[in-house]
C-alpha cells in the first residue's frame, strides 16, 4: 500500500508569531519552522499502517526552501522519500488554492491513501482535507481517531461531541487525523542518518501542472484586510472570600459570559 502524508512547516507556537506589514501574510522569518505538530500524528499513522500492512510511505509538503528542515525531520521518523513543492509562485496562497497546488502534486505520486492532520497551528482552518478531496474527486475521512485498511477498504472512528461515528470507504481516499489517534515515535540516531540519504524530488509548478494564475497571492480568494499586535495580558481579578466569594465568582463568570 502506497501512502501519501501532506506535511506543513509551521511557526514554532514557543515563540512569538508575526505576520509582515508589507503584504499582511505570515512572517516566516520571524520564528523557526517545525513540522505541523498534527502531521507528526499523520506521519505516525501511516507508518504504522506501512508496519501492518506493507508499502510505502512518501511525504509531500508544499513550502519555501526551508521546509527541507521538516521533510528531514519526517524521513527521519521513517517514512522512505519525499518531494518537496517548491516555487515562488506559490507564496502567498491560502487554502483552498494550496488543496488545488497539493492534488496536482499528487498527480505525480502513486497512492492508495493521503493522510494529513485535521488542522495547522497556524491557520487553523480545518479545510484542506475536504477541498483535497474534492479537487481529486475522492472520498474524505475527517477528524479520525483510528485508522483501519481492509482490502481496498478504509475504516476510521470519527471523533465526534458524543463519541464517535465508524465511516467507510473504498480506496484511494483521504484522511485527516486528530492528535488522539497515537503517540509519535522519535527519530532513533540510525533513522536520522539513514535521512540524509533518503531521495527528495523537487517540484517546480511546471512539473506539476499547476496553472501559474491559479496560485500565489494576487490570485488568493480570501485575504487578510487588517491586523493589529494582541494586547499585552492584564493582571488578573482576585476575588476576596468574606463568606460571599461563591456569589463574587459566579458573578464575574456570569459578566465574562461564561456561565
Amino acid at each position: 500500500m502506497n501512502i501519501v502524508v501532506l506535511v506543513k512547516q509551521v511557526p514554532d507556537t514557543a515563540t512569538e508569531r508575526k505576520l509582515s506589514p508589507d503584504d499582511n501574510t505570515l512572517d516566516r522569518a520571524a520564528s523557526d519552522g517545525v513540522i505541523n505538530e498534527l502531521d507528526e500524528y499523520a506521519i505516525e499513522e501511516a507508518l504504522l499502517l506501512k508496519e501492518k500492512h506493507g508499502g510505502e510511505v512518501t511525504v509531500l509538503t508544499m513550502g519555501p526552501d526551508q521546509a527541507t528542515d521538516s521533510i528531514r525531520k519526517a524521513l527521519s521518523m521513517g517514512a522512505d522519500k519525499a518531494v518537496h513543492l517548491v516555487d515562488d509562485a506559490l507564496e502567498g496562497s491560502d487554502a483552498l488554492q494550496t488543496a488545488y497546488a497539493l492534488s496536482k502534486a499528487l498527480g505525480t505520486v502513486e497512492f492508495d491513501l493521503v493522510v494529513l492532520g485535521s488542522e495547522s497551528t497556524d491557520a487553523r482552518t480545518g479545510v484542506l482535507g475536504a477541498a483535497l478531496a474534492e479537487y481529486l474527486g475522492l472520498p474524505q475521512l475527517t477528524l479520525a481517531g483510528k485508522v483501519d485498511v481492509d482490502g481496498s477498504a478504509v475504516r476510521v472512528q470519527r471523533a465526534t461531541d458524543y463519541g464517535y461515528d465508524v465511516v467507510e470507504a473504498q480506496l484511494p481516499a483521504v484522511v485527516s487525523v486528530i492528535e488522539k489517534i497515537n503517540e509519535p515515535r522519535y527519530p532513533s540516531f540510525k533513522l536520522i542518518m539513514q535521512a540524509k540519504k533518503k531521495p527528495v524530488e523537487k517540484l517546480g509548478i511546471a512539473d506539476a501542472g499547476i496553472e501559474a494564475d491559479r496560485v500565489g497571492l494576487a490570485n488568493a480568494a480570501t485575504e487578510t484586510v487588517d491586523f493589529a499586535p494582541a494586547p499585552p495580558r492584564a493582571a488578573g481579578t482576585v476575588v476576596k472570600d468574606e463568606g460571599d466569594g461563591g456569589v463574587k465568582a459566579a458573578e464575574f463568570l456570569a459578566e465574562k459570559k461564561f456561565v
